[in-house]
């Protein structure tokens, strides 16, 4: 896993972590199911396969996916998401309520456009079926660094 370091500030951190606009697309299409690269290609269009091959790896490496090798051939590979990975489910869930506030797009617009809804949509889960993740530790904020009093004298050597 890579630390990120911009400010030192979680959000600058958590932002580096997701990257672009595909990393959380690629968490939106895992949600329901491990897929294989073709179905992530066909699922995503217009990412090219340089850019999805390039994302999938740093996702991996960051943890949010694992990549299952079943190996035969044709090659079979499939990508999961990791319960860290599973923790960025909540900002796809907010990220469509602000889709829809907003009025960007609305699910219809995919079933007309593609012919069928994303696995995340309200329209094909139950509802509820998107929990709160339960984290294994509890997050708390690092206690605020004790500033040493300013000392300006000077040291003559």
């Amino acid at each position: 896993m890579r630390r990120r370091k911009i400010d030192g500030c979680p959000i600058a951190g958590a932002l580096q972590l997701i990257g672009d606009k595909w990393t959380l697309l690629v968490v939106r299409e895992l949600f329901a199911r491990p897929k294989r690269t073709t179905e992530l290609l066909e699922e995503l269009h217009p990412i090219s396969s340089r850019t999805l091959m390039g994302r999938l790896k740093e996702m991996e490496q960051d943890e949010l996916i694992v990549r299952v090798d079943y190996g035969g051939l044709p090659r079979r590979v499939e990508y999961e998401l990791t319960n860290r990975g599973r923790r960025l489910v909540p900002l796809l869930e907010v990220l469509m309520q602000t889709g829809q506030v907003l009025d960007c797009n609305d699910c219809e617009d995919r079933k007309q456009q593609l012919g069928y809804y994303c696995d995340f949509c309200p329209n094909v889960r139950e509802e509820g079926f998107v929990e709160p993740p339960q984290f294994a530790e509890e997050i708390t904020p690092a206690p605020a660094p004790s500033r040493r009093p300013k000392d300006d004298s000077i040291v003559l050597l």
